[in-house]
């Protein structure tokens, strides 16, 4: 079968992209750029990458045959513009885009909206599965409420609060309930409805065998971790005040917990059956999803994290900086010489920087740094990385994006998603030189104005001492 997959830089969709894989189909994954596009599987013989903005681009596609098309683009995090109407939009174009392919079946996973009032998040889902059900193609919708699994937003939301706060002072919609549901049971659903003519224009709710509140997520959360939480409930935090409280102890941006905030008011509870007559997996319940998701991250097998998709508002902007500029800059470029025999190890640890390794050197200064940039309106560095040893381009790591990871040629670029007054690249290098091997550590800044020239004089003396520790440290390690 010919399989269109969206989304496929996205936290479902790089969890989809390998069971597809292995059952055989080819897959068109259709991605904004395909530089930042790495196939998480073995085999990429059956996959065909197609460029295209769906935000901007209303054309057909052209000489291609689909058979099922997956729609996994979301755009709630974007920090400019609507994103409700950036989501129309990209529904509405990727409907022209299946014109003449001969699709049967579009498959779209959306948020449970049965409550009467709904959110600007909920409500967006809603309409995107409208504009998708225009398109004359039978349209299968799976409404699902929290998902959990390793990387994903709720699980990483509720981890930071379990692991970070002992007690917490929390807002009333931490009584409202969900039906929460494992990845696992996700991508079942996902792959168990394609191309089944009984699930041809039908909407399920998908959640596991659960309902709980968000205080019981929490506690049940703490449970499997070993910890004893202590949850007061106050009915003085407004939204605003619940979103600031989300933005400081995660690692979300500010207007992603507003629209969290605004969700997790809504009741997500499933109502709309009838999918077990197509597929009926074994449920997964909250507290082994959690367990499950520890495995995870043990073992270093996290595929996808909810960090790994750009925003289509800063998508191009982060993959412009890709050619680090040599004009107009301030660096800062070490040079040292690896012991013989250590290159790898050396390689070993540059790809492992970051996230619980650190960065080598004056780590509570990092620590600092991502706690200033949270209370500007950055990204902090609470992001941490998807894998210990593993990096791929577009992935977050702490307040850095990955631009470049070729192990090969021994080369590791990271921009800086922090608030800056300028650009900033961070470039790992090992080189060959008569016979010896040698780090390259450059730091390169592009300051904005006057502001950003004192900005990079005034932290100057912590450079000398944070980067020449790093590069030593990353050698000795």
């Amino acid at each position: 079968m010919n399989i269109l997959l969206t989304g496929a830089n996205g936290y479902i969709g790089k969890r989809l992209l390998p069971v597809l894989a292995d059952e055989g189909h080819t897959i068109f994954c259709l991605v904004r750029n395909k530089a930042r596009f790495t196939p998480n599987i073995s085999s990429r013989n059956t996959i065909q990458v197609i460029e295209r903005d769906l935000v901007k681009d209303s054309n057909p596609a052209e000489g291609i045959k689909i058979d099922a098309a997956y729609y996994l683009v979301h755009s709630m995090t974007s920090e400019t513009g609507d994103f409700s109407e950036l989501e129309e939009k990209a529904a509405r174009n990727f409907t022209k885009f299946l014109e003449g392919t001969g699709c049967k079946q579009i498959i779209y996973l959306g948020g449970i909206t049965n409550a009467e009032n709904l959110s600007r998040h909920l409500s967006s889902r809603k309409r995107v599965e409208d504009v998708l059900k225009e398109s004359g193609i039978p349209v299968t919708v799976l409404r699902a409420s929290i998902i959990v699994g390793s990387g994903s937003a709720s699980f990483e939301i509720i981890r930071d609060l379990v692991e970070k706060l002992p007690v917490m002072v929390t807002p009333k919609w931490l009584n409202t309930r969900c039906q929460p549901i494992s990845i696992r049971n996700v991508i079942q659903y996902l792959t168990g409805v394609k191309l089944k003519e009984g699930a041809y224009g039908k909407t399920y709710d998908i959640g596991g065998n659960e309902i709980l509140t968000f205080r019981q997520l929490l506690k049940q959360f703490a449970e499997v971790r070993g910890y004893r939480r202590f949850i007061l409930t106050l009915p003085v935090l407004t939204p605003r005040l619940s979103s600031y409280w989300l933005y400081f102890v995660t690692a979300v941006s500010y207007r992603l917990a507003v629209n969290l905030v605004d969700s997790m008011k809504i009741e997500t509870v499933c109502k709309l059956g009838g999918i077990e007559e197509i597929i009926k997996p074994e449920l997964i319940t909250y507290k082994e999803a959690v367990k499950l998701a520890f495995e995870k991250i043990e073992q270093n097998l996290v595929l996808s994290s909810w960090t790994d998709a750009l925003s289509s508002s800063n998508d191009d902007d982060i993959l412009n900086h890709i050619e680090v500029p040599g004009y107009g800059c301030l660096k800062d470029f070490r040079k040292l010489r690896i012991p013989e025999g250590r290159e790898k190890a050396v390689l070993d640890n540059i790809w492992s920087i970051g996230g619980e390794r650190g960065w080598y050197y004056g780590n509570f200064l990092w620590t600092l740094r991502g706690i200033l940039d949270k209370f500007s309106g950055g990204v902090g560095i609470r992001r941490g990385r998807r894998s210990a040893t593993d990096i791929h381009e577009g992935d977050a790591l702490d307040f850095w994006r990955v631009l470049l990871a070729d192990r090969e040629r021994m080369r590791l670029l990271l921009y800086a998603e922090m608030r800056l007054p300028g650009e900033a690249w961070l470039e790992f290098r090992i080189t060959k030189e008569n016979g010896a091997y040698y780090l390259e550590q450059t730091a390169t800044f592009r300051p904005r104005g006057l502001m950003g020239r004192a900005y990079w004089y005034s932290v100057m003396p912590f450079h000398y001492f944070v980067f020449a520790g790093m590069a030593r440290n990353i050698i000795n390690y």
